[in-house]
């Protein structure tokens, strides 16, 4: 017997949906607190102190993470020479962020390069990171 032509496209169709929907999602792997532990894993306690001077210095070259980012980052912020708009850096006010390790690294890296003019280092990042924690709309 021979199936109905919508069965013959259908059936393979529903597999293909099966598959999909057994993949992982790739977003919201972690949390802000997750990436603060990571780091501190790597380096020693994350101190706000330190991470808000981070946070606001220059570091003796153009741009801040203020300049983009704002002080405290808990309003939406604006690329200092592009002018895109920014979504608010602090956990407590966007959810989403630090929610994807791959993210987090790569932002870490590009950003840390514009800033520090080179990579930051874990404890660097520890302090970044529970700054960040800290801030409250």
């Amino acid at each position: 017997m021979q199936r109905p032509t919508f069965l013959k496209h259908l059936l393979p169709a529903m597999g293909l949906i099966g598959v999909l929907l057994t993949v992982p999602a790739q977003a919201a792997d972690t949390s802000a607190q997750q990436q603060l532990q990571r780091f501190q894993s790597q380096s020693g306690p994350g101190q706000v102190a330190r991470g808000q001077q981070l946070f606001n210095s220059r570091h003796g070259y153009e741009w801040s993470c203020a300049s983009c980012h704002n002080a405290p980052p808990v309003t939406a912020g604006r690329h200092a020479s592009t002018g895109k708009t920014i979504a608010p850096l602090a956990p407590a006010v966007q959810a989403d962020r630090f929610t994807e390790t791959a993210k987090v690294d790569k932002w870490f890296k590009r950003n840390c390069n514009d800033v520090f003019k080179r990579e930051c280092s874990a404890q660097e990042k520890a302090d970044f990171m529970a700054y960040l924690i800290s801030l409250r709309r």
